[in-house]
């Protein structure tokens, strides 16, 4: 056993109460212990207090919390330490990667300046400012930033989403720290910049040697990275294990239905929806928290607090862990998941197309120069180049690729029902181009929108019963068919007849989406577009948004264009995939013959960098990270987009290279009849049959 260099004991953060009121626990009796060297994952949903417990450890709680228990690194106890004292620690013996890295970094002051900071505040004698530049682009470059010098002089703005949290990383680095603390380091980011920040961890912990404590809710990730997992519910931890232990027999039903929840890219079962929401906080009583959401539950589970217990290192705070362990997910709880078919791999021939998109194109005006700018105007900023797609009916299409793709311009542009600026958009069978007012307004009824997130799109002052009947207001329904139509849309999203009274800030953000989509189902719509509706959600909430809509599919229901950059969750809610690349897209087919085949190297970047939730999967695979960013919005370029980045490309002859430099790849089709059928895929050295990317080994 190595080095024990971070030791917490019952650490508890606590929130005052009101007059007469007791002291509300945030965090409650947390205990961890890291070795040199290791990766621990401290994984829960939102508001299990992960986040509070890693800003705990470094004495950066917001004010107005206390902290109490012990936080021992390499000995030296940290709870109660002076300011001045945890200033110096800071940094130099244990550093945090903040998960906005863009709220973390100085806005005014330049990267490689900031990551400089580091080594003339803690090194010793001074380095000088040229000297702790150049090693900020050493730092740089080794976490993998493209062109580091270039990335040095910039400001964060300047950034990607992904090189900024590798700058954060490099900046954890700069001070060769004991530990190092990455609070959701890739949450909101793109499967393939995700891939290359974990790659970035990595590199800084065997640079340094570090500890490293991953705070995430993304089971996948800590499937490929952590040595032992800490599961957190409610302010405690409730189950801790070695990483590949934990995954193959978890004994608390809450671990277990967090990996059943998560959506996996290498199967076609089902994820597991886990039934109701997290405690508020304050709000447990005694006994287990878990009781109300846990089919195991028994009186004494919620009469009793279960204590962290068990042998061989694998502990569960649980009454009825010896049940859990023997039950699958999906029997645990079941749900709709343990009896579902799996996926057809086709979809349904025939029929109109409802939605028909031909040589699409968008181009925005950029930025207005200002009073004191001098120069030509800069040209149009082209976030779409050429998008053809076709939906048929009950079919969903999942548009899938990283940002800035194109992916929501295009969606949007068709929720518009505008004249497009280039290109034709037909919405079942009108051309929005030719629509006058009142047919755009009969036509609205029928595409109806979701959009990422539910709040910004809820009226805060009207009950939801209102939100949800406002649609059909519009339409001009009759108030006694409103009634009875907002009741049964209601039923249909999970929700009962008393919630139409409430508020939308009286619901939880998976509640939220349910309304958003209760609303969009209102004027009972033959298309529906749904932009991200389940990125920004819990695992937990986001299986039960992911089997909704698999349901809603039934009877038939309504066609739907689903946007989103996770290619799990597009697997179990898509019959068809259209991957966008730089405002083209670049493969179209069936779920699972693109995913089971993908014909561009594009495509199979994009699969192989998705996580799978469990670790023999996961550490036996041999995928290729992508190591620059994705293309520059609007910024022309001749032949393929993607050639910089292809590890095709780099295994071509002259000739083949020169192809793809010169030339814009054209879509070849395989077509199967039948509105939207047929395989396509816009690549002049196509992937074949099982052939594995070069340099993959898959």
């Amino acid at each position: 056993m190595t080095e024990v260099v971070l030791d917490v004991r019952g650490l508890r953060v606590t929130r005052a109460g009101g007059r007469g009121t007791p002291e509300v626990p945030l965090v409650d009796g947390v205990g961890l212990r890291l070795h040199r060297g290791e990766v621990l994952g401290l994984v829960g949903e939102s508001g299990a207090g992960k986040s509070l417990t890693a800003l705990a450890l470094l004495g950066l709680c917001p004010p107005g919390l206390s902290v109490t228990g012990s936080v021992r690194l390499l000995g030296r106890e940290l709870v109660g330490m002076p300011v001045r004292d945890l200033a110096r620690l800071r940094g130099r013996h244990i550093a945090l990667v903040f998960q906005d890295a863009l709220g973390a970094l100085n806005p005014v002051q330049r990267v490689g300046d900031q990551i400089g900071e580091v080594l003339r505040i803690h090194e010793r004698p001074r380095p000088a400012r040229d000297s702790a530049l150049r090693r900020a682009v050493e730092l740089l470059d080794a976490v993998g930033v493209p062109e580091p010098h270039r990335a040095a002089r910039c400001r964060p703005h300047e950034l990607s989403g992904g090189t900024r949290q590798r700058a954060l990383i490099a900046m954890a680095m700069a001070g060769d720290p004991d530990v190092i603390v990455a609070d959701e380091p890739t949450s909101a980011l793109d499967v393939t910049v995700q891939a290359q920040v974990l790659g970035a961890l990595t590199a800084a912990r065997r640079a340094t040697g570090a500890a490293l404590l991953l705070v995430t809710h993304d089971l996948g990730v800590v499937a490929g990275a952590a040595d032992r997992v800490a599961v957190m519910y409610a302010g405690r931890i409730v189950e801790s294990a070695g990483c590949a232990e934990l995954f193959a027999r978890p004994r608390m039903p809450y671990t277990k239905g967090l990996i059943g929840a998560v959506p996996r890219i290498d199967a076609a079962v089902p994820p597991t929806p886990v039934p109701g929401d997290p405690p508020v906080a304050g709000a447990r009583g005694g006994g287990c928290a878990f009781a109300p959401r846990c089919p195991l539950a028994q009186p004494v589970c919620r009469e009793r607090t279960p204590e962290l217990d068990g042998e061989g290192g694998h502990l569960a705070a649980c009454h009825r862990a010896g049940e859990a362990v023997r039950l699958r997910a999906e029997e645990l709880f079941l749900t709709s998941a343990a009896a579902a078919p799996a996926r057809s791999a086709g979809r349904a021939v025939g029929g109109e197309p409802v939605l028909r998109v031909s040589g699409f194109a968008k181009s925005f005006a950029p930025p207005g120069r200002g009073l004191l700018r001098r120069g030509p105007r800069p040209a149009e900023v082209r976030a779409v180049e050429e998008v053809d797609l076709e939906i048929g009916p009950g079919e969903t299409l999942g548009l899938v690729g990283e940002s800035a793709a194109g992916k929501s311009t295009t969606l949007l542009e068709v929720v518009s029902l505008a004249v497009p600026q280039a290109g034709r958009i037909e919405v079942l069978g009108q051309d929005t181009a030719g629509l006058s007012r009142e047919a755009a307004r009969r036509l609205r009824g029928a595409v109806q929108y979701v959009p990422q997130d539910p709040m910004s799109s809820l009226d805060p002052r009207m009950p939801v019963g209102d939100v949800v009947a406002e649609p059909l207001w519009v339409q001009r329904w009759p108030a006694e068919r409103i009634a009875a139509r907002v009741a049964r849309v209601l039923r249909l999203v999970g929700l009962g007849p008393g919630d139409a009274e409430r508020h939308p800030h009286e619901f939880s953000g998976g509640q939220r989406q349910r309304i958003a989509i209760a609303r969009a189902l209102a004027a009972g719509p033959r298309l529906l577009l749904l932009d991200e509706p389940v990125s920004a959600l819990d695992v937990s909430v986001r299986a039960g948004i992911l089997d909704l809509l698999r349901r809603l599919k039934e009877d038939p229901g309504p066609s739907a264009l689903f946007v989103s950059h996770d290619l799990a969750a597009v697997r179990h809610v898509a019959d068809r995939v259209a991957v966008m690349l730089a405002g083209r897209v670049v493969e179209t087919g069936g779920v699972t013959e693109v995913f089971g085949r993908p014909g561009h190297p594009y495509t199979r970047a994009l699969l192989d960098a998705v996580p799978v939730p469990d670790p023999a999967v996961e550490r036996a695979r041999a995928a290729v990270v992508l190591r620059s960013d994705p293309p520059a919005v609007g910024v022309p370029a001749a032949g393929c987009r993607f050639r910089t980045r292809c590890p095709v490309f780099t295994s071509l002859p002259p000739d083949g290279r020169q192809k793809c430099e010169r030339e814009i790849p054209v879509a070849t089709v395989e077509s199967v009849g039948g509105v939207g059928g047929g395989r396509s895929v816009a690549c002049h050295f196509p992937l074949t049959g099982d052939a594995a990317v070069p340099g993959t080994g898959r």
